[in-house]
């Protein structure tokens, strides 16, 4: 009697340690992480982009590891990092971005290494894209978050596990009014985007800043004009400058009959605006095809369109530079034929895509999200844009009769441009063998600046030269014998210049080194370039050269990061897209805690010490909480 009362107690003993057992561990895996949710905004309309915070309650004495960028082993430690899907949702839901947090760091046991995690109350808002085609009503989705808890004192990790909440928001119909809400949890992230959906398009240009709010037709109508304009800037960029003088001097020849003239005026601006709505067409079709200069980041495609410059280059000078046999003069449409006013066209709105103008690129930006007829109206928009000028010329003949229609001025400005075309030729040649040549992370060589600054070398020299022979008036030849010699001598000194690779101690963008940078406490200072960008090179050596914000880059609180996507570097690409563009340049500053304070495609010195001046206010801020946290 007495051996079964024992074994009774023995096994009652054990019953009871193993549903403690039980319950602890249910506790820590349904009790550890808890899930709450709240919207930024009240209802959205079709098309609106909208915040959504997910907040995490975890456990005391546990941790989560942080997203992909910031996890950093530990020995052999490689942390499960956090997760945020969306489940169960119409496919008019798409899960745009999730702002994951700075992690903090804590030490681990028994190594000792540091490691990122998020520990207490933890909040991620995420940014959901509702897409046009959804009718009014209720909207509901289904939202995992996928992570791994591990005790911070014991050092033991339990099962990766997940969190699930079932969530609904309300569409209005288009054009209704939306309220924001829960702004305290979305703090750093421009709300003012959120509320509006997406449809408040922000341009800044040089400190010119000035908001469209595209939600009515006169919203799209001014859109549509802002973005004409700055495909009409597109002309005076380094890009296309080459081409238009060719163009001005085949339609004097043909001003004096006036309709043969506007026929070629036509054929251009045609081949001008026919690109642009083909490139619209492809990036509305293509999911995958969002940026206008996306083709330049493929090596092969840079160098072919070196080729096609040098071959039409030589084809525009007739045998004036370079002897070829006839048939490839004939390949080689005159610029005088329609149907060569139509290539010339097409070219030069190929040429124009590796630049971007002020206005046009936060203009592309928006389109690209939009649907499909939206974005073809922009795209079309930046076309006639560009192909303006040329439409005036031709349509006002009299704008041309100072141009020289035949002989040697004539064949003079031609051999000038047509090297200034060959110097183009001789850069995207040079960029595309510079990409195919780099290795991944260090930036590519810039021995290219070489043959591109030679080229516009010998057009300095043969303008000064054939000026001498072609004409005896003292006047002309000080006048264009001096641009010459100015050319040759600027020429020279910027190989020099281009192939240097500047003062600013650049760190060349990694997930990694960025989210290194941001554990480390430093402000983040991010260019968005690339070698075939010839706007973002003016605007490194004008602005970012500057002395002052040398010095200022050189601080040991900043970290100056350079993304160049001159190849296809889907990492720097993904990042462009993150940070809402997809064009460049682009500057980028953020504070120490990922706050994001200046952004801007055009920008000068001053905006620039502003934005770094202010994130060093923050960081003083954000070091002095944290101290007093410490402290308490």
């Amino acid at each position: 009697m007495q051996n079964i009362i024992n074994r009774f107690r023995i096994w009652t003993l054990f019953l009871i340690l193993v549903a403690i057992a039980v319950d602890l561990s249910a506790a820590e895996l349904g009790e550890i992480v808890k899930m709450r949710t709240a919207w930024s905004v009240d209802s959205a309309r079709p098309g609106d982009r909208v915040g959504l915070a997910i907040i995490l309650d975890i456990a005391k004495g546990f941790h989560i590891s942080p997203d992909k960028s910031q996890i950093v082993s530990a020995g052999d430690l490689v942390p499960y990092s956090t997760r945020v899907k969306i489940v169960e949702a119409t496919e008019t839901v798409t899960l745009e971005s999730v702002a994951f947090p700075r992690a903090h760091s804590i030490k681990t046991v028994p190594e000792g290494a540091d490691i990122l995690a998020y520990e207490g109350e933890t909040i991620l808002p995420i940014w959901i894209k509702i897409k046009d085609q959804v009718k009014p009503g209720p909207l509901a989705l289904k939202l995992k978050v996928e992570y791994q808890a591990c005790n911070t004192d014991e050092n033991y990790c339990l099962l990766p596990d997940s969190v699930t909440a079932q969530e609904t928001l309300t569409v209005v119909a288009a054009g209704q009014p939306v309220t924001a809400i829960n702004q305290d949890l979305f703090g750093g992230v421009d709300t003012e985007k959120a509320v509006a959906g997406g449809n408040m398009i922000r341009f800044d240009v040089f400190g010119w800043v000035f908001s469209l709010d595209v939600t009515s037709r006169l919203g799209i109508i001014l859109l549509l004009w802002t973005a004409a304009f700055g495909g009409f800037l597109l002309n005076f960029t380094p890009c296309v400058l080459p081409v238009i003088p060719i163009k001005i001097i085949s339609l004097s020849k043909a001003a004096e009959n006036r309709a043969n003239c506007m026929a070629l005026g036509l054929a251009m601006s045609l081949g001008v605006v026919i690109f642009w709505f083909g490139l619209g067409a492809v990036i509305a079709a293509i999911s995958e095809f969002t940026a206008m200069n996306q083709m330049f980041q493929y090596p092969t495609f840079t160098i072919i369109i070196g080729i096609i410059i040098a071959f039409m280059a030589v084809g525009m000078s007739g045998p004036l530079i370079v002897h070829l046999p006839n048939f490839l003069y004939r390949l080689n449409p005159k610029e005088e034929s329609f149907h060569g006013s139509f290539g010339l066209g097409i070219m030069t709105a190929i040429l124009s895509t590796p630049c971007t103008a002020p206005f046009m690129g936060a203009a592309a930006a928006w389109a690209v999200t939009q649907k499909p007829a939206i974005t073809l109206a922009v795209f079309i928009a930046i076309g006639f844009g560009m192909a303006v000028p040329y439409l005036v010329l031709s349509s006002s003949p009299s704008l041309l009769d100072k141009m020289p229609k035949a002989g040697p001025v004539s064949d003079l400005i031609k051999i000038v441009m047509s090297l200034f075309m060959l110097a183009a030729a001789a850069y995207f040649i040079g960029i595309g063998l510079s990409a195919l040549l780099a290795s991944p992370v260090d930036p590519p060589s810039k021995a290219y600046w070489w043959p591109v600054t030679l080229f516009c070398a010998a057009a300095g020299c043969c303008l000064s030269y054939q000026t001498m022979r072609i004409t005896v008036r003292k006047g002309v030849r000080i006048l264009f014998g001096g641009l010459g010699m100015v050319v040759f001598g600027l020429s020279i000194s910027g190989g020099f210049f281009l192939s240097d690779r500047g003062p600013i101690d650049w760190v060349y963008y990694t997930p990694k080194r960025f989210a290194e940078a941001v554990n480390q406490n430093k402000i983040v200072v991010m260019d968005f370039t690339a070698e075939w960008c010839l706007n973002c090179k003016a605007l490194e050596h004008s602005v970012l050269g500057n002395d002052k914000i040398v010095d200022l880059l050189a601080s040991k609180d900043v970290v100056p990061i350079k993304v160049d996507i001159t190849g296809n570097n889907p990492a720097g690409t993904a990042k462009l897209k993150e940070v809402g563009r997809l064009t460049i340049p682009l500057l980028v500053v953020w504070t120490p805690d990922g706050k994001e304070v200046f952004k801007s495609d055009f920008y000068t010195v001053d905006q620039v010490i502003q934005a770094v001046h202010r994130a060093k206010r923050e960081r003083q801020s954000i070091c002095y909480n944290r101290l007093s946290a410490s402290s308490q």
